[in-house]
């Protein structure tokens, strides 16, 4: 029998945890639309909004909770129907938000910010776009980032974006379940991130005047049928979630000091960066390449996020951090989730000596 496969992509998604699986088949018994006036569609409608309430909970949220697709439905939802004049937006944010902006209409102006080689917001360069803009303006800074881990200091951004008559969306897609919810006025969530089912997450609102509503479900904000059976298991997932950040750590402690006394470059080395996630440069490889060997040897990881890891454009991230074309194209990300064990990781060092040893000689 073959080696079991090794799993190290958890930052694109995670395997659905038993509980947010039991729960979304035992949703199936409520068949319903959530949105019909009859006993079963009250039945349903009853169980969805536990679920929303679930959901708010475990987050310790107290504001409202519109339920969507997922991470880039919301982000979609939060840009497009926002009251606000325009949009300042940070270089390392996912390539959801990206996309958006390109298609930006010219009635809705976009400033860029500015990060540090280390990927961490450059505090005054949000100061000095806030004081430029004409109105009010949305603030885009993601709590953590998918393809480094940085963390950034949310809570300074909230106060500086207060200050300046701005009002902050926070994608915590990959922080949410881990660490405390970010200080912001809307926050993002997808439940595949935290072992919960794809095809659901969440827009936390702290105000739903800062939105138009474009109709439909969800007190007007989404078209749509609700999801029962993936909002159910959302709840479940998050109700679910362990304390294994510590563990998290001293295995990617270990994953740094081997890539380091390997040769080998860490991202963002000096910034405080979740526990799950790390990337790492190996000088004279192509993450391609890296990427084709670790599956060809039973280990999964990615490079740059997974939106993008598809492709061969150099990652906008390491971009705006200051990396040149060559040394991000030969970057790979690593990423753990509650099954991860020292044995898997061991596995992914042994692996990773070996192919730079080979490029060295």
């Amino acid at each position: 029998m073959s080696e079991a496969r090794i799993y190290l992509d958890h930052a694109a998604t995670t395997p659905v945890l038993p509980e947010a699986r039991a729960a979304s088949l035992a949703a199936m018994e409520f068949w319903a639309n959530p949105s019909s006036p009859h006993a079963d569609g009250r039945a349903a409608r009853a169980a969805l909004e536990e679920a929303r309430r679930g959901i708010a909970d475990a987050l310790g949220w107290h504001g409202e909770v519109i339920l969507t697709s997922g991470a880039s439905e919301a982000i979609a939802l939060a840009m497009q129907a926002s009251k606000l004049d325009g949009w300042i937006v940070s270089p390392t944010e996912h390539d959801a938000v990206q996309r958006i902006v390109e298609r930006a209409p010219a009635s809705r102006p976009v400033m860029r910010l500015a990060v540090d080689l280390d990927g961490e917001l450059v505090q005054t360069s949000l100061q000095r776009a806030l004081e430029a803009a004409i109105g009010r303006s949305l603030v885009i800074v993601q709590s953590v980032n998918s393809e480094t881990g940085v963390i950034q200091d949310s809570a300074a951004i909230a106060t500086i974006a207060r200050e300046g008559r701005g009002v902050t969306l926070c994608d915590a897609s990959q922080s949410a379940g881990k660490m405390a919810l970010p200080d912001a006025d809307m926050i993002v969530v997808s439940a595949h991130k935290l072992g919960g089912p794809p095809g659901i997450g969440a827009l936390l609102v702290r105000n739903l005047g800062l939105l138009y509503p474009p109709g439909g479900q969800e007190k007007g904000y989404r078209g749509g049928t609700e999801n029962l059976p993936a909002a159910m298991g959302f709840a479940a997932a998050l109700a679910a979630s362990r304390n294994w950040m510590d563990r998290a750590a001293d295995l990617r402690h270990q994953l740094d000091s081997a890539i380091r006394v390997g040769g080998g470059e860490i991202v963002a080395h000096n910034a405080s960066r979740l526990p799950t996630i790390g990337s790492y440069r190996m000088p004279g490889v192509a993450a391609n390449a890296q990427l084709i060997q670790f599956d060809l040897a039973g280990v999964s990881v990615s490079a740059g996020s997974a939106c993008s890891s598809g492709t061969l454009k150099t990652s906008a991230v390491l971009t705006a951090m200051g990396w040149d074309e060559k040394a991000a194209g030969e970057v790979v990300r690593v990423s753990f989730g509650p099954s991860t064990t020292r044995a898997h990781v061991y596995r992914f060092i042994e692996l990773w000596r070996a192919m730079a040893q080979r490029a060295r000689s």
